[in-house]
C-alpha cells in the first residue's frame, strides 16, 4: 500500500543546544516530501529551555518519563494512535542532522520493505584521541553479515501497522531501537538495511541515556573483543 503520511518522532532531554539544526534538518526534509509529514518532539523532562527554540510548525508533547524508549513510543501513541498501513512512522535524535532527502528516500524503501534502517556519520570527533576514530570506523564497517547490520533511533523507520503488530517501543532506557527491530524482525518484518541513508550525529561523551551511543564512544577507547561485538549489535 502506498505511503500518504509519515510522522516523525523526535526525542529530547535538555537539548536546546542542538535540537534548532535538527529541527532544522527535518523541516527542511519534509518540504521535499510529497506526501504530508507532522514533526513531533517530545519534550522529555527538560530543564534548560528546550521548550523555546522549537518553531511553529513542529508539534511538542512534553513529558516527564526520563527514558527514551517510553518518550518514542508517547510522542507515536499520541499523534499516530489511528495511523496504519498509509502510514510511516520515523524517528531521529536532537543531536542529529538528517540529510535534505531523508524522508523521501525512506519512502522509496518503503514501497517494498516494512522497515527502514540507516546509518550515522560522525559531524565532529574533536576531543577523541585519533585512535578511538579509527577502531569505529573500522568495526562500523564491517559487514560480516553481508549488511550493515546496525540499528539507530537516529536514524530508524517503520511502516505504522507493522510498529503496531509488535507494540512499538518499549520503555527502555538504551537499546530500545535494537529491541524494536528485534522484535520486528522475529514477526516476519521486511528490513531494508539502507547504508545509502545516513544521519549526522555528534560523538559527544556526555550521552543522555545511561549508555547509548555516547556510552559505546567512551567504551570504544578500550580494546576487549567484547567492545567490537558489541558495535555489530548497533
Amino acid at each position: 500500500m502506498p505511503i500518504d503520511q509519515v510522522l516523525v518522532v523526535v526525542p529530547a532531554h535538555n537539548e536546546a543546544e542542538d535540537l534548532p539544526n535538527c529541527l532544522r534538518a527535518l523541516a527542511t526534509a519534509a518540504s521535499a516530501c510529497v506526501v504530508p509529514v507532522r514533526l513531533v518532539a517530545v519534550l522529555d523532562n527538560c530543564s534548560d529551555g528546550t521548550a523555546g527554540v522549537v518553531p511553529d510548525g513542529v508539534e511538542v508533547l512534553r513529558v516527564e518519563h526520563q527514558n527514551v524508549g517510553r518518550s518514542r513510543a508517547t510522542g507515536f501513541s499520541a499523534f499516530g494512535s489511528d495511523f496504519g498501513a498509509s502510514a510511516w512512522f520515523t524517528t531521529t535524535d536532537a543531536d542529529s542532522v538528517v540529510g535534505p532527502t531523508w524522508i523521501a528516500r525512506q519512502l522509496e524503501y518503503a514501497r517494498t520493505a516494512d522497515v527502514v534502517a540507516g546509518t550515522v556519520r560522525i559531524a565532529d570527533w574533536e576531543g577523541h584521541p585519533h585512535s578511538v576514530r579509527e577502531r569505529y570506523e573500522r568495526m562500523y564497517h564491517e559487514h560480516p553479515y553481508g549488511r550493515h547490520g546496525h540499528v539507530h533511533g537516529a536514524n530508524l523507520g517503520v511502516r505504522a501497522d507493522m510498529y503496531w503488530s509488535v507494540g512499538g517501543f518499549s520503555d527502555l532506557e538504551e537499546d530500545e531501537d535494537v529491541d524494536l527491530v528485534r522484535r520486528l524482525s522475529e514477526a516476519g518484518a521486511c528490513i531494508a538495511w539502507a547504508e545509502d541513508i545516513a544521519v549526522t550525529t555528534s560523538a559527544r561523551l556526555d550521552g543522555r541515556t545511561p549508555g547509548g551511543f555516547a556510552g559505546h564512544i567512551r567504551n570504544l577507547g578500550g580494546t576487549t573483543a567484547d567492545n567490537e561485538e558489541a558495535e555489530l549489535a548497533r
